[in-house]
């Protein structure tokens, strides 16, 4: 275990601390850095193959100038489940790049919401007050714009992951297309199905308070519409008492005229489609789900969930240092320039999905252990 790989472990269970760990090498000021080097990713039939390159590029035409020392952040809502692997392609990245830096956030998933979004903030102005030139952000929303614009307005770069606040001074979102990604969720359910008419249940959100979930649930929403069948949200409801978010899909599912006969779900929580369709009555019920929590591959082993789709969280993670590095060492439009393949309008990164069929499980299991990213 490397020196940066202890720091992080030491601050993997506090919710608030500074950035001040370093690799056992890490350059003085003003002195000249190593060369960036990466391990090579193995290939396999999930592997990325245009980010994977356009890191690559990135990485020699920073190489080409003189490197520079750099300190950086990355704060993230959870450091366990669903954004494990955001940490450890972050802490992999900050590793070879040789910077000053730490990824946080709780480990405790219960810590209360309130709460944690004022620690975020709290993290981000006490990273700026410890002189960081960069920090990644995967914000809870416009609570944390306020934060995040004192930042850049004191130098930091800020670039968002998984979620997003557009309406801040942020340099760059990295992550999924969200309204792209419901809709590439409903295809995989359609090609199922039986041609219409035919109520499609979507486990989504309704609202727009959410603004990421409320695009994915549109991009399903329209697609489906499209097709011919009629969508029907039920809100996925995040109670530690799931029956809650079951009884309400029952009740939808029970009430849909015309009748349900395929089910998506959107979020990490969408194995309780399953749930859902057992309680009204529909087993046999077509089913695909989003992330890849235990409980989805599970359901997906047993026949339950035909396919799933994954965020590729590691390489949100393992992009973001390098991203905050080029644009202090490049500028931001020069490295624009080369994350161009990956560019969707003038300041998303989009690291895409990926469709994970039922019987590709192993397959996909095998891509995360070569990439240290198993969920």
């Amino acid at each position: 275990m490397t020196r940066m790989e202890r720091c992080w472990m030491a601050a993997f269970g506090l919710i608030m601390t500074t950035a001040a760990c370093a690799s056992s090498d890490t350059p003085g000021a003003g002195t000249k850095a190593e060369r960036i080097e990466r391990a090579p990713t193995p290939e396999n039939e999930f592997t990325p193959a245009e980010l994977e390159t356009t890191v690559d590029n990135l990485i020699a035409k920073v190489n080409e100038g003189t490197l520079e020392p750099m300190q950086m952040v990355v704060l993230l809502k959870n450091l366990s489940a669903f954004f494990a692997p955001i940490a450890t392609g972050a802490n992999r990245a900050m590793s070879e790049l040789d910077v000053t830096g730490n990824v946080l956030g709780p480990t405790d998933q219960s810590t209360d919401t309130t709460t944690s979004q004022d620690i975020q903030n709290q993290q981000i102005a006490q990273a700026v007050a410890d002189g960081v030139e960069g920090i990644g952000i995967s914000p809870y929303g416009d609570i944390n714009r306020a934060a995040m614009d004192a930042a850049v307005e004191n130098g930091v770069h800020v670039v968002t992951l998984d979620g997003d606040v557009p309406t801040s001074t942020r340099s760059l979102y990295v992550g999924t297309l969200n309204k792209s990604a419901g809709a590439t969720a409903a295809k995989t359910l359609l090609a199922m199905l039986p041609q219409p008419p035919g109520t499609v249940l979507i486990h989504g959100a309704a609202g727009a308070v959410w603004v990421d979930g409320y695009n994915r649930t549109r991009g399903a929403v329209e697609e489906i519409e499209n097709a011919g069948y009629t969508p029907l949200v039920s809100d996925a409801v995040y109670h530690a008492d799931e029956a809650v978010d079951v009884d309400a899909m029952k009740s939808r599912i029970e009430a849909a005229d015309p009748p349900v006969i395929g089910m998506v779900g959107l979020f990490n929580i969408s194995y309780r489609c399953v749930m859902g369709a057992d309680a009204a009555g529909i087993p046999d019920v077509p089913i695909v789900a989003f992330d890849f929590d235990p409980k989805t591959v599970e359901y997906m082993r047993q026949g339950r969930i035909q396919a799933t789709h994954t965020q590729r969280q590691y390489y949100q993670g393992y992009l973001v240092p390098y991203i905050l590095y080029g644009i202090e060492t490049l500028g931001l439009d020069g490295t624009k320039e080369i994350l161009a393949p990956l560019m969707d309008g003038d300041s998303t990164v989009n690291t895409g999905i990926d469709t994970v069929p039922s019987d590709k499980i192993d397959e996909y299991n095998d891509f995360l252990d070569t990439i240290g990213a198993i969920q």
